[in-house]
């Protein structure tokens, strides 16, 4: 299931790359694509649990959780439409280093020296692969809205830790997926309305693939797999994710890495696995920020 899981999600940039390029415009993609996810979730949701009630204090973190993947999901259309598949892939994966980043800042734990040399690592990474491709001008912009895509990930997972532990993963993606997709319709409302549906075979099978594999049925996998063999260890099999997804783009769409590219790389996957053997969290505080 973990393996499963980690295929998934890294298939996922390049079937995102492949509809932008050939079908969808971004913005009507990701509200076309988030409502799809968001049905699924609902009627998956309702039919377990029969309920899809919090607590009105847990609605603030909820509502943050929408508006972060309302970012992400603007990020990650125009990331990977300005970029290509492989380097976003590789700046996407700097996701745990970030979640660091932000748990600290928050004070919801204190990391070692240890954290910081693998965080110097892998953003010194991401500034050669975003070197790389083809000087900082080239394709700045799709590199930094990747950055954003990976920090806003980041901020969702920490928003949505305190929420995990109250209630159900299915009921929370539910309503953070129903609630992130009122504003992501709204800015998205124009090139929804103009976005045409003359699409091969091909692209219909990647826009399917796109809702029901990482978005509904990787939800499945993760949370049942972590439930039977433990966060630690589904983590390191999350690190996994970043190497597949450019091996997919290098394969399945013929791009390509340059030398600095790669170096990037390699400097962002030993950053986070030297973070993920060698973290030990030291918590600050008995609770979690709410």
């Amino acid at each position: 299931m973990l393996l499963g899981t980690v295929l998934l999600w890294s298939l996922n940039v390049t079937v995102t790359k492949y509809l932008l390029d050939h079908a969808f415009q971004p913005l009507a993609y990701a509200t076309i694509r988030y409502f799809a996810a968001a049905s699924l979730f609902w009627g998956f949701t309702y039919a377990r649990e029969r309920s899809f009630t919090i607590r009105m204090a847990d609605w603030k973190l909820v509502a943050l959780a929408g508006g972060l993947i309302c970012i992400n999901q603007f990020g990650f259309v125009y990331g990977i439409k300005n970029s290509t598949a492989a380097t976003a892939a590789l700046i996407l994966g700097t996701s745990p280093v970030w979640i660091g980043l932000i748990a600290t800042a928050i004070g919801f734990e204190k990391l070692q020296r240890s954290f910081w040399v693998a965080a110097g690592l892998s953003l010194v990474g991401v500034g050669f692969v975003a070197g790389g491709t083809g000087g900082f001008s080239a394709k700045f912009g799709g590199d930094a809205l990747d950055v954003l895509t990976a920090v806003t990930w980041a901020a969702y997972s920490m928003a949505i830790a305190p929420l995990m532990r109250r209630y159900s993963p299915f009921r929370i993606s539910a309503l953070v997926l129903g609630l992130g997709w009122i504003p992501l319709a709204a800015i998205s409302a124009r090139q929804t309305l103009h976005q045409g549906f003359h699409f091969s075979t091909l692209s219909w099978i990647g826009f399917g693939y796109a809702v029901i594999g990482p978005l509904f049925l990787t939800n499945l996998l993760w949370f049942t797999a972590i439930d039977r063999v433990g966060p630690s260890r589904a983590s390191l099999f999350a690190n996994l994710q970043p190497f597949f997804a450019v091996i997919f783009a290098l394969v399945l769409l013929g791009e390509h890495l340059n030398k600095w590219e790669v170096v990037g790389g390699v400097a962002i996957f030993a950053g986070i696995a030297f973070e993920r053997v060698r973290r030990r969290p030291i918590p600050v505080a008995e609770s979690v920020p709410e």
